[in-house]
């Protein structure tokens, strides 16, 4: 199993951000748009540990759709109506999450390995 000794956490984030295992930075997370893959082909990293493993992922993705629509709208009320940002509010609140799902479960299982592997060098 090749891992890279020095993988620190932002090492593993920087590898999540390029869909890589975040492991050996090597394999590819995702087979398809939504299709992960079971394991790292490099390193050997199971991508699915248990079942249920990426609900945290999903709260990731709620939280970073929050965060960037929010002060977006708040920023923008002073210049439209409600009503004329419900629209767009709306639809960003449904596409964002499905373009952002690969991000929110490469970052979750990098913060995951990261905690795991300090709490391994202990």
């Amino acid at each position: 199993m090749e891992v890279d000794p020095e993988g620190g956490f932002w090492t593993r984030v920087g590898r999540a951000a390029l869909l890589r295992c975040p492991e050996c930075g090597k394999g590819r997370l995702f087979r398809g748009l939504f299709s992960m893959a079971p394991s790292c082909p490099e390193c050997g990293l199971n991508f699915h540990p248990e079942h249920g493993y990426y609900v945290g992922a999903m709260y990731l993705n709620y939280g970073a759709t929050v965060a960037i629509a929010l002060p977006t709208s708040l920023l923008l009320l002073s210049r439209f109506t409600a009503r004329e940002l419900l629209g767009p509010l709306i639809a960003f609140g449904l596409l964002f999450p499905l373009f952002f799902f690969r991000w929110s479960r490469a970052f979750w299982l990098a913060v995951e390995t990261s905690l795991r592997a300090s709490t391994f060098d202990r």
